[in-house]
């Protein structure tokens, strides 16, 4: 009898690294955006997997530009929504996050290695802003919440922070709007990250900061993250 005990451990062993390889290839095959490291490369494809399967994402895609530096900006209904966003993008997003999250322990290193920018908010947020202008300048694709923290349509209105349209005016970098919906979780961290959901992103045209001035590109984006713009208005207008 104490033979077949180790045949049922190798038997157990071969299954979990027969899974782990077709995990492994399923990653790879899912990534579509090259981060600079191939381990990154790996959690691109595991997070898009996640939220393809399992949050039932729908397949509407960021419209961000090809090259050059552009803004994204979304609404901020819970924890899963930058897991949301990197999954629909084509491109990297560096995003600006507060930087209590950002030290965060165990996930340092991930937002490290994705590029997050921390915020400061207490003493040095023009830091992170010299940051974002650099990265723009650099062609590359910032990402944040202008609401500033978790905030449901049903919450009482708030209004957004700034930055994102000094930063838009600073660098003549677009503004890509975008609406996340269907989140089983909304109005939690973690579970936004565990219900399972069927997501939707609605990606609304770029708000060019050559035809708005600060007041009217904030306006408009308020309106757009506070679902007061349709998405099929903004496409035909």
């Amino acid at each position: 009898m104490d033979s077949v005990y180790p045949f049922l451990g190798a038997v157990v062993l071969f299954l979990l690294i027969w899974q782990l390889a077709r995990l492994y290839r399923a990653c790879k095959k899912a990534n579509l955006v090259d981060w600079g490291h191939g381990w990154v490369n790996l959690i691109d494809g595991l997070n898009r997997l996640f939220c393809y399967r399992y949050h039932r994402l729908n397949v509407t895609r960021l419209r961000l530009p090809t090259s050059g530096p552009c803004i994204v900006a979304s609404n901020h209904v819970s924890g899963v929504d930058a897991m949301m966003l990197i999954a629909s993008a084509r491109r990297p997003l560096r995003f600006l996050i507060a930087r209590e999250e950002y030290e965060r322990f165990g996930f340092t290193w991930l937002f490290k290695a994705a590029g997050c920018i921390p915020v400061d908010r207490q003493s040095k947020p023009e830091q992170a802003l010299r940051a974002a202008l650099r990265a723009l300048k650099d062609g590359e694709v910032i990402a944040l919440f202008p609401h500033g923290k978790i905030h449901l349509d049903s919450d009482p209105p708030r209004k957004i922070k700034k930055g994102v349209t000094r930063l838009s005016h600073l660098t003549g970098a677009p503004v890509i709007p975008a609406r996340i919906t269907g989140i089983r979780g909304e109005g939690y961290v973690i579970r936004g990250v565990i219900m399972r959901s069927r997501a939707q992103i609605e990606a609304y045209p770029a708000l060019s900061p050559e035809r708005l001035d600060d007041d009217q590109l904030t306006e408009r984006l308020q309106q757009i993250l506070d679902g007061k713009v349709p998405l099929e208005s903004a496409l035909a207008g």
